[in-house]
């Protein structure tokens, strides 16, 4: 990451008869102040479905790196790099796919090696495996140096870290993750699960102000499975963040792409649904999803803009479940599937909403 920066101009005014006046230094304009940048990379729902746990068995052990081959070096050359995970993690005992999903530790070595820096982990998935599951996925991320936030082990746990949060290049950059539900699990204790509660988020939002934060970003998990249009909720829900001063608002659970919402002055930014990452799923518009590469830049006192770069990525079971970009399946594979998802997604973004 790179450095902050501080910029300051003293004065000293020298009164004594016969010595010179020192000239006056010009206050900068905000013209010739250093932009600050950041680089964001958000994906979407990291899943493992049980024909993926055969697919990464090994003679020891499961190794899920093939998956992200293709894509690493996009993770790699962002500042932060961020994907909902839509499992629980284990080191051990019975693995498990739809409907409860149980999945490796092995997943998290694949994110850290492939250059993930954050873990969404608010999702209708995350009590799978009770609190039990909630822990030993914290700590499978955390024996990776993943952050994470969105479901705790503790509510000490909660009430000191609610948040995630970062600083690049001077900029404090802060990230929130709620979710509408949990399947109809139970959230059983010591576990905590961050809802979709606009008076509980009020609070989060007020304690995450008192940061001070040039970026604050919340990633809800909203919506309804397979619509490729956003809701009335998510519009509303969307709506009352702005009001609250999130400017990036990150979406996930339909488990296929929904358009992106910017305002005019590029100020704020909704991704309303990245799609799937990584998955087994077939069917038409949820084999892929979206990498959204956000910049951000803030010079001096000016409001923070952004600028953003939807990368469609469609998943070629065939081979590992490696994710793909457009030109690397273009070059990789015929699939019709592949050239169907393409075409699907960049007509979506096209239109919009």
């Amino acid at each position: 990451m790179r450095g902050g920066w501080m910029y300051g101009v003293a004065m000293l005014l020298v009164a004594c008869v016969g010595q010179p006046q020192p000239t006056p230094v010009a206050d900068p304009t905000e013209s010739e102040l250093p932009t600050r940048r950041a680089t964001l990379l958000f994906a979407g729902d990291l899943m493992v479905h049980t024909p993926q746990l055969t697919a990464a068995r090994t003679s020891d052990g499961y190794d899920f790196s093939p998956s992200f081959t293709y894509i690493k070096p996009l993770i790699e050359e962002a500042d932060l790099a961020v994907v909902n995970l839509e499992t629980t993690l284990a080191a051990k005992g019975a693995y498990t796919g739809y409907p409860l999903f149980r999945s490796p530790a092995a997943v998290a070595d694949a994110m850290r090696d492939a250059g993930f820096d954050v873990a969404l982990l608010a999702n209708n998935h995350c009590m799978d495996f009770g609190a039990r599951g909630a822990r030993e996925t914290i700590e499978a991320l955390d024996r990776c140096g993943i952050a994470h936030t969105g479901v705790f082990s503790s509510s000490a746990e909660r009430q000191a870290m609610p948040h995630c949060r970062f600083e690049i290049d001077g900029l404090r950059i802060l990230l929130l993750n709620y979710t509408y539900g949990t399947n109809g699990m139970p959230v059983v204790k010591p576990a905590v699960v961050n809802r979709l509660d606009t008076v509980q988020m009020k609070e989060d939002l007020r304690r995450a102000r008192e940061w001070m934060p040039d970026c604050l970003a919340v990633a809800p998990h909203w919506g309804v499975e397979y619509e490729r249009k956003p809701n009335r909720e998510q519009r509303l829900m969307a709506d009352f963040l702005r009001r609250e001063g999130v400017q990036l608002i990150i979406g996930s659970h339909p488990h296929v792409v929904q358009p992106i919402e910017q305002d005019s002055l590029c100020r704020t930014l909704v991704l309303y649904s990245l799609g799937n990452l990584l998955s087994n799923q077939q069917k038409r518009y949820t084999d892929g999803g979206l990498l959204v590469r956000v910049e951000l830049s803030k010079r001096g006192e000016e409001p923070l803009t952004m600028a953003y770069e939807p990368i469609p990525v469609w998943v070629d079971r065939a081979h590992r479940y490696r994710i793909l970009t457009r030109d690397a399946a273009d070059s990789l594979t015929t699939h019709p599937a592949a050239r169907t998802f393409f075409a699907d997604t960049e007509t979506l973004l096209e239109k919009g909403l």
